[in-house]
């Protein structure tokens, strides 16, 4: 009797000890939530790197760190080609829209005054009054200020020890995969590394279409603002191409910024630019999205989609983000999971794109696999 109340003392002992170091992972998770939310962005960027640093290697014959680091020197070298390039030239538009924007605001004022009926002159009015008061700077506050330098410094700091966790994950990523499979059976060793690879994999995929999506939205409504005759066209251009990686609000903000330029040369214009970019929105996302993510992760629209809304009504616009390469990387579990060696059938009638003999293959599966005969 006492034998068996030790035992259960020493197994509530340990389930005691377990739920609260569980607790205080919860706890810890939490509080650094930042920290690994910054880990799990540099492991996005250190998986879409990953292809391209094996390219080198294989036809360089070059060590690992150097080839990323001449990976790093060539990212720099770009961004700071296209700094000297774009930057200044989206600077000079942006400033051109700031001074244009007073006079055109009095225009729009102008014009609201004469709309009837009057109630919804008013509300126009009251919006353009806004835009006009936001337009006159406040007087310099110095904890505003103060403030500023620390975001500006914070941000600094953050996009400094991201790159170096990519360079380093980079570097230690086959002794960090050795040591965390240690904690594993000898015998289910080979199957998590498989599943860990494939992880990166899809992980990288996902970052290489996102850019991908961003270029051509850039690119397809760059040509449109030129033609259109768009002011501050490059501008514009690129706000649109950065919101497009921010998941089911990134295309209002994007559109936003060029419908109100518009509006300060012509109403005319600027329904123009906002039908034109609905255009582009439905191909984009009708089209190229499904095409891209079935193409790179291998998830299927409803899948992107329901993941998104989960991920915004659980984590706002970051948990959005994250939620399509968190999905593609549950996908890889699940898909291990299952028992692919036995297909699953399903009716002829309901095959709408296999031949007719595929049909009856996947209909003599169904009692096999439950042992039965056809």
């Amino acid at each position: 009797m006492r034998r068996e109340l030790s035992v259960w003392a020493v197994r509530g002992a340990g389930l005691g000890l377990g739920a609260a170091a569980v607790y205080a992972a919860l706890l810890l998770g939490i509080a650094a939530a930042g920290v690994l939310l910054l880990v799990f962005v540099a492991i996005l960027l250190a998986s879409a790197l990953e292809p391209i640093v094996g390219w080198i290697r294989a036809r360089t014959g070059l060590g690992r760190g150097i080839t990323i680091l001449l990976v790093y020197a060539s990212f720099f070298v770009i961004v700071i080609g296209l700094a000297f390039v774009v930057v200044p030239a989206a600077i000079a538009q942006f400033n051109e829209i700031v001074a244009r924007l007073p006079a055109r605001l009095e225009q729009a004022r102008e014009w609201a005054a004469g709309v009837r009926p009057h109630t919804l002159s008013q509300a126009i009015t009251l919006l353009i009054r806004g835009a006009q008061n936001s337009l006159t700077p406040p007087p310099p506050d110095p904890d505003a200020v103060v403030a500023l330098g620390l975001t500006v410094a914070e941000a600094i700091i953050s996009v400094a020890t991201l790159l170096a966790i990519v360079f380093f994950w980079l570097v230690e990523h086959a002794r960090l995969q050795r040591f965390a499979l240690a904690f594993l059976p000898a015998e289910r060793r080979a199957g998590a590394r498989d599943a860990w690879n494939q992880i990166e994999t899809r992980l990288g995929l996902w970052v290489r279409g996102q850019l991908t999506l961003m270029a051509v939205m850039g690119a397809a409504t760059g040509v449109t603002y030129t033609l259109l005759g768009l002011p501050s066209a490059l501008l514009l251009a690129l706000i649109a191409a950065v919101t497009e990686a921010i998941p089911i609000v990134g295309p209002l903000l994007g559109a936003a910024p060029a419908i109100v330029v518009a509006s300060t040369v012509s109403p005319e214009l600027a329904l123009a630019v906002a039908g034109i970019y609905l255009v582009i929105q439905f191909v984009e996302g009708n089209v190229l999205v499904p095409l891209v993510m079935r193409n790179t992760i291998g998830l299927s629209p409803f899948v992107v989609i329901v993941s998104l809304l989960i991920g915004a009504a659980a984590g706002g616009v970051v948990g959005a983000l994250l939620a399509v390469p968190l999905t593609a990387a549950g996908l890889v579990i699940l898909e291990r999971l299952q028992a692919r060696e036995v297909p699953v059938a399903q009716e002829p009638g309901a095959l709408e794109s296999v031949d007719q003999a595929e049909a009856e293959e996947y209909s003599r599966a169904l009692p096999d696999a439950a042992g039965g005969k056809p």
